[in-house]
């Protein structure tokens, strides 16, 4: 039976995670190590500056004091005797498309699983209802993994419309899009008439092309992109090369 290592960013008490877990119980083994709160946004930060804690709860589940990359790396050590065979992080409460992938803790926890050698998927639910939908396509995706090729360093990022399982429309592979500028920060007075900043919401897709996530799911698909961890912009090397001959 595959063995399966979950996580999230959203923390280890979020509804996705326990509906990814109630999902995928009878289709593997399982380890959940996740945030003992939440760290939306956090990336791929590692925790350096102090050690972390691994807190077993009641429900099998493992709490740490630190960042999704954090849980994954300890979710994927040699703290445990077997290793798992595939990281899927999720199921985030709230889409990653586009640019998001950059912030996202999600995308950073599946990111480490695959920067450590296992073939992983992050999933994310474009909404807060339909964690059962998401729950069912992380299903679907794990019973066919075993037949899932992909490049070094690679993952699979993907995006479930918001609806019931009866209204998807099915599944697309497709390109990240990208948002436009963000909203301004919100300035905010503490009690104590201090300005504080909120970070605001974000920018509206600018690139919604019909091959993109974006695309894919307001027309009620299931949105796989692959990623790549390497954000060399190959295209442009030549161009570099050209200009620094020029100062030469």
């Amino acid at each position: 039976m595959r063995r399966l290592l979950l996580s999230n960013d959203d923390g280890v008490h979020a509804p996705g995670l326990r509906a990814l877990h109630d999902a995928l119980a009878g289709l593997a083994r399982l380890r959940v190590v996740a945030p003992d709160r939440d760290k939306s946004g956090a990336s791929n930060s590692l925790t350096l500056t102090r050690p972390l804690s691994l807190n077993a709860l009641d429900n099998g589940f493992y709490g740490v004091d630190g960042t999704p990359a954090d849980c994954v790396y300890l979710g994927v050590s040699d703290l445990w005797e077997e290793t798992p065979d595939l990281v899927i992080s999720g199921i985030n409460h709230g889409a990653n498309l586009g640019d998001d992938v950059l912030y996202s803790g999600t995308v950073a926890a599946a990111m480490e699983g695959r920067n450590l050698g296992m073939t992983a998927i992050a999933m994310s639910l474009v909404g807060s209802r339909h964690f059962e939908t998401a729950g069912r396509v992380a299903a679907s995706l794990v019973n066919a993994a075993d037949t899932l090729s992909l490049p070094p360093r690679s993952l699979l990022n993907v995006n479930v419309p918001d609806r019931p399982w009866h209204e998807i429309q099915g599944f697309r592979v497709t390109r990240l899009g990208f948002r436009g500028p963000a909203a301004r920060p919100l300035r905010v007075k503490d009690p104590r008439g201090r300005e504080r900043y909120w970070i605001a919401a974000v920018g509206e897709s600018a690139d919604d092309g019909p091959d993109t996530d974006f695309a894919a799911v307001e027309a009620g698909y299931v949105s796989i992109t692959p990623l790549q961890t390497d954000l060399t912009r190959h295209a442009a090397l030549a161009d570099v090369r050209g200009w620094l001959d020029a100062l030469a």
